[in-house]
This record gives structure tokens, sequence and C-alpha cells, in this order.
């Protein structure tokens, strides 16, 4: 309104400063202003004349108001102006939703930037992104930009569709990160309940089918996958940033800590004071893990993170912790020991309760990412290991593991607290038949795994 008020206003002072034949013409170009007489009357040729004298309509061409399209320029520039400004400062929230992104969408939505072109407000807008992110000083400011871009871009999922003219926009080559993203605007859409992202936005959007969505443009689809790439990047950094946290502890997660391997009779007070000072070293280290998962998740609530992006972040971590700790067991027999499974049984136990105390909002299937080291962690802790079949340790104990797996486990597991035989040699025997079968069908296999995530 105060727009509108303003041009207005300027038009009236243009009116004002014009002559009067102006302003008819400004008000109405068709008029047609009063018509001239001429002075020389129509003459026959016997010299006499015909009639009265004849008035002869002149129209006067329309005036133009250079001056009055300035001043729209000027006002457009000035309004892209306090946009940019108001998403580089502007660090509110309103009912849990980031206010820069809510003001971006609104303004280009009534300006029809969307609809438009050619524009240069996208390229300010992913300009200021791209500035603000790589100025980023802490966790909390990239979780602010990954909360205002990931908004914005739903924001934009709900409302563009691509016309037949912004076709020539080349594709991408798309990430696992990508398809991540473009599940979460699509699930979000769909979704009654939301994922926590699109609460509170249907009176913004509207209904999310195709005959109320805009046509965008080139620039506008452009500006569309600009913003994706930026909410990948935020995110990839983000969580490769905990990543490397959690993998330092990780190290010092692997193996029991040394005074727990100190030999002594079962039993001994040097055998119990041990036993406790390493149960409570390495439980200082699961514990540094489990505080690393707190601060990232206070930081993106406190940015109010979509829970679908959080609950995606701590499964690809939890992820990343499952090949870690399960390529370092099957490359150390030190590591494969009964009491070293205890320990890592307790630490993962830390893990399990995080996820519980977290709950599925935000964990997610957290939990479900650790099969791989909880059951080869399971497989060291069992007693009669003797006993079992090879058809109840692949179907009920590792069901996930591959028999070339629990082969290389069942191979390198040593008892250092009990003495007790591992697996018998019959089903070694055939274990070992079967991995050297699946070594000629599959030559490029390897017993450990890939960090996919």
């Amino acid at each position: 309104m105060e727009s509108k008020i303003a041009i207005l206003e300027s038009e009236n002072q243009v009116l004002c400063s014009n002559p009067a034949p102006a302003v008819q013409a400004v008000v109405n170009p068709e008029v047609i202003q009063p018509s001239v007489m001429k002075n020389s009357h129509q003459v026959l040729e016997n010299g006499h004349q015909l009639g009265e004298p004849k008035m002869e309509e002149v129209v006067v061409p329309p005036i133009k108001n250079l001056s009055k399209q300035q001043s729209l320029t000027d006002r457009q520039q000035e309004n892209h102006d306090i946009l940019i400004k108001s998403l580089a400062e502007d660090r509110r929230y309103d009912n849990r939703r980031p206010a820069a992104a809510c003001i971006v969408y609104k303004s280009l939505l009534h300006w029809h930037s969307f609809e438009a072109e050619k524009t240069n407000i996208f390229d300010r807008i992913i300009h200021t992104i791209r500035s603000s992110v790589e100025n980023a000083e802490s966790s909390g400011e990239l979780a602010y930009w990954l909360s205002t871009t990931s908004t914005l871009l739903y924001l934009l999922q709900n409302t563009l569709k691509a016309s037949s003219s912004s076709t020539k926009v080349p594709n991408r080559s798309r990430t696992a990160t990508g398809n991540l993203f473009n599940r979460m605007v699509q699930n979000a859409r769909s979704s009654s309940s939301g994922l926590g992202i699109s609460n509170g936005y249907s009176g913004m959007v509207g209904r999310a089918d195709t005959t109320s969505m805009i046509e965008a443009k080139y620039p506008a689809v452009r500006f569309k996958q600009q913003l994706t790439a930026y909410v990948e990047k935020i995110y990839g950094t983000m969580r490769d940033s905990l990543k490397r946290e959690i993998s330092a502890i990780l190290t010092l997660c692997i193996q029991a800590p040394r005074a727990g391997r100190v030999r002594a009779s079962r039993g001994s007070l040097k055998s119990i004071h041990s036993s406790a000072l390493s149960r409570q070293a390495s439980s200082v280290h699961w514990q540094n893990i489990v505080k690393c998962l707190n601060h990232t998740l206070e930081t993106m609530n406190n940015n109010y993170v979509p829970p679908m992006i959080i609950r995606k972040t701590f499964s690809q971590v939890f992820a990343f912790m499952n090949v870690q700790l399960f390529n370092s067991l099957l490359l150390r027999r030190e590591c494969c020991s009964f009491s070293n499974g205890e320990f890592l049984k307790a630490g993962l136990q830390e893990l399990e309760q995080w996820c519980s105390r977290t709950t599925e909002e935000y964990a997610g299937t957290s939990w479900d990412e650790l099969q791989h080291i909880r059951q080869a962690v399971g497989f060291l802790v069992l007693h009669q290991k003797s006993h079992k079949t090879l058809e109840e340790i692949t179907d009920e104990l590792c069901p996930v593991l591959s028999i070339s797996q629990i082969y290389r486990i069942g191979t390198m597991f040593w008892d250092d607290k009990y003495g007790a035989q591992g697996l018998s040699q019959e089903v070694i025997g055939n274990m070992r038949t079967m991995t050297t079968d699946d070594s000629i069908t599959t030559p490029n296999s390897s017993f450990l795994l890939d960090d996919d995530s």
C-alpha cells in the first residue's frame, strides 16, 4: 500500500507540473483537442465559396511520461534493496518459521518475479546467501541458513511449475543429497501431517495442485536450482562437520582401554579394579559422542531446522559410525575379543539410550543404521559359540552380515575372559567353502562396508 501511495503521489506531481493540454493528454491520451479554424476556404472553379469555413480536427499526440517510468524503476530498485537487506540482517522467527524466507517468498510473489522473463533479483538473493554462508563463523549461523533456504525451497516447490519456455534450463547431475531434498519437498507436500516444515504454510502457498501453481520462467527455474544446491551444500557441511568430530572420538571407542587387558587372575582385586577403570574410561568416550549429538540437535532446534532434515542428518551420521566401527573390528584381531565386545556393547547402549531420549521425531531410524556393528558385537559376547549351527548364526544372530563377514569375525575371535572355544570346525569349514565360492562369482566383493551416505 505504501508503494502504491508513493506511485500515486509521483503521478500527481507530474500532472501538476505540466500545462493544461498535457494534463488532458496524460489523463486520456486519445482526447481530441479543440479544432483549429483554417483561414483559407475551399473555392470552386467559378470563384464562389462552398458553404461556411470548415473545422479541421487535429489530434494532439500523447505525451510520454519518462519521469514517471524512471520513478517506477527507482522505486523497484529501492524495494529490491530493502528485500536484500532484510534477507541479510533479519534473523527473526515467526511461528517457528524464519521470517526472511517468508518475506522473500511473498515479495517475489507480489512482484510477479516468478513470471518475469528477465530480472536480476534472483541473482542478488543467491549472492546474499552465498556470501552469508561462506562467511558463517559458527554452526548456529549455518543452521539458520539451512532453515531459511530449506523453508524458501519448500515454498517454491509448492508454488512453481516449469513452463514450456523454461525447458532450456540444463539438468544438474543429481547427487544422493539432491534426491534427498527432492523427496523432502514432495513428501512434505503430500503428507497431511507434514514433516515439520509444512506446518503453518498452507495459508501462504495454497493448495498443492498444478492448477493453482505458477508457470515459472527461466530465471525462476534457475533460481530454484541454485537454491536447492545451497540447501544441499549447507546440509552437507553441517553433517560432515559432525562426522569429523565423532570420527576423532570413534578411534578411542573401538578398542577397550589398555588397562582392561592387564592379565590377572579372575576375581582378583587387581582384575576388578582395572576392569572398573576400563569401563569408566570407555564410557567417557561414548558420552563425548553423545555430547556432540546433543549439541548438533540443540543448534538445529534453536534455528527451527525442519525435523525431516534433522532426522536425515543423524541417520547418515549413525550410518557413518556403523561403517567405521564395523570395518575397524574386521581389520584388527585384537578388537575381536570377548572383553572388547563387552566394551562395545556398553558404548552402543549409550547411543541406544540417546535415540530413546531424542524420540523418533529427531532420531528417526538412527538406531537401525547400526545393525552391522550391533550384530557383530552380539556375536562377540555370545556364550557357547561352538554349539551354534551355521543356520542359527546366519538367520537369527547375524542376518544382516554376509557369510564372508561372519567368517572373518569367527576366525579372528578369541575369548580373553573365559577362554571358551569359538565356532565349531564344521561351521568354520562350511563358511570357508561358501566364501571361496562367493569370491569366484563376485571377485571384487569385499567384507568391508562402503561409506555411501
